[in-house]
């Protein structure tokens, strides 16, 4: 049976749909990212007060690493509901919760006014930032890649994403703020909530834009479908889970295995430098939040340039030369940064963020373009989320313990071009996908051909 047809959405509807899905995404990351940069700056000695500050600092990067572990339970639950339930009403859920996390942590009483409860109440509140954007990834890109146009695909579906660079400027730009127009004493003591409770704002204005929004399409063309199967055949539908397992396992290693080097060289770029630049390099604070502050924003206009790039040549080899140059970068930005020069330092970052553009833009078409319909958002959502678990979680972790083990910068960067040469295998072993067609309800419709492009009589269903 054919897919029901579907039109593509009229430009000024679906540019209010990117918007709304990229205002979402960017609050849930600034969300996310304000914590890691609290962790690298204040959290040590505000919740680990008792311990030596690069020990404080593991500690708070363990708590960091927590949330990643949320994660995987985030994209199972969401996923799930959300290939039933549709996409839209599980992003607004997903934003609620990061947001009244984020703003709690702002509330929160420290070490030296409730003693041990209050690195657990952290913990805690990580954890539901965590369950929160295992969620909200895959439904924001889908909303867009199922709405856009299939030419398109890469460019539009890659504004969802440029919402992990913008959430990280406004985290890292309300901070540098906060620390230049504060005294460090009035910073450790009550200005580090500001940026917390400001979130309460932002997710009101969020939920506003992304409640304006038409479910997809695609999903309630799907949907429809699947009912009528259901109906005719008088069995009852499988558990996406299980779908996704069953059909796209390869797919989901392949995901997995693709974000490793996404996934590490961003957390060593914006998380672990803060760390890097203020103690191997003795830069200030202030020094380090600008070069991150302002490499961001290189990073925020690059990612659709490398989007609308893999429109043209395809996702993965944009990918593969993100892997490639996070790669072969990583041991000139740490030797930038040595220097201890502003200069170098922002040089260091942007390169580096460049480079990421090129995995991170592709990324939510390439997975998107994986999977089948009625099991995409749990595929896409496993396959991202899941290798949160062991490349983003403990890389600012693993990077700060192997710095203080070996005081070099080279044990990191050997655990960066790792990540990468995994990278590479994965997405080398990968299938081009820029030609599939997103109406395919049940499964892969069929493998493309040297070009990416599906056969004539496999592009419905």
């Amino acid at each position: 049976m054919a897919a029901p047809a579907t039109s593509p959405p009229a430009p000024s509807n679906l540019k209010r749909i990117v918007a709304a899905s990229l205002v979402g995404t960017t609050i849930e990351w600034y969300d996310f990212f304000l914590y890691g940069s609290a962790a690298a700056l204040v959290f040590n000695k505000l919740f680990f007060p008792e311990s030596d500050p690069l020990v404080g600092t593991l500690l708070s990067f363990l708590t960091y690493a927590v949330g990643f572990a949320a994660r995987p339970l985030g994209a199972l639950v969401f996923g799930h509901y959300g290939d039933r339930l549709g996409r839209k009403k599980l992003l607004v859920l997903s934003l609620l919760m990061m947001g009244g996390a984020t703003f709690a942590i702002g509330l929160l009483p420290t070490h030296a006014t409730v003693g041990a409860a209050a690195p657990v109440l952290l913990t805690v509140l990580r954890l539901v930032q965590g369950f929160a954007l295992g969620g909200e990834w895959g439904g924001a890109v889908l909303l867009v890649s199922e709405h856009g146009d299939a030419e398109r695909r890469g460019f539009w579906a890659s504004w969802p994403q440029t919402g992990a660079p913008a959430g990280q400027l406004l985290a890292t730009g309300v901070l540098s703020a906060l620390t230049a127009l504060m005294s460090e004493s009035a910073f450790g003591a009550w200005g580090w909530r500001i940026p917390f409770l400001l979130s309460g704002v932002l997710v009101i204005i969020g939920l506003w834009i992304r409640l304006s929004v038409d479910e997809s399409p695609v999903f309630k063309a799907a949907m429809a479908q699947a009912e009528e199967r259901r109906s005719a055949a008088g069995t009852a539908e499988k558990m996406p889970l299980v779908a996704v397992l069953r059909h796209h396992w390869r797919d989901v290693l392949i995901a997995m295995g693709a974000r490793m080097a996404e996934n590490i060289s961003y957390y060593v770029i914006t998380a672990f430098v803060l760390v890097y630049a203020t103690t191997a390099a003795d830069l200030s604070k202030q020094t380090a939040l600008n070069a991150v502050l302002i490499a961001s924003a290189v990073h925020f206009a690059v990612i659709p340039m490398w989007g609308a790039l893999s429109d043209r040549v395809g996702r993965k080899p944009v990918y593969l030369v993100g892997a490639v140059g996070v790669g072969l970068w990583t041991f000139p930005f740490f030797a930038l940064i040595d220097t201890r020069n502003f200069g170098s330092l922002l040089l260091a970052v942007t390169v580096g963020l460049f480079f990421h553009g090129a995995m991170y833009a592709p990324q939510a078409a390439f997975f998107s373009e994986m999977f089948a319909t009625r099991m995409r958002y749990s595929g896409a959502s496993i396959g991202a989320q899941f290798s949160s678990v062991a490349a983003g979680a403990p890389a600012p972790l693993i990077a700060t313990a192997l710095l203080a083990d070996f005081d070099s910068s080279v044990p990191i960067s050997l655990y960066v071009i790792a990540a990468a040469l995994i990278t590479v295998l994965a997405v080398g072993c990968a299938k081009e996908t820029r030609h599939r067609d997103l109406t395919d309800i049940e499964g892969a419709a069929a493998a493309p051909d040297a070009s990416g492009a599906l056969p004539a009589d496999a592009r419905t269903v």
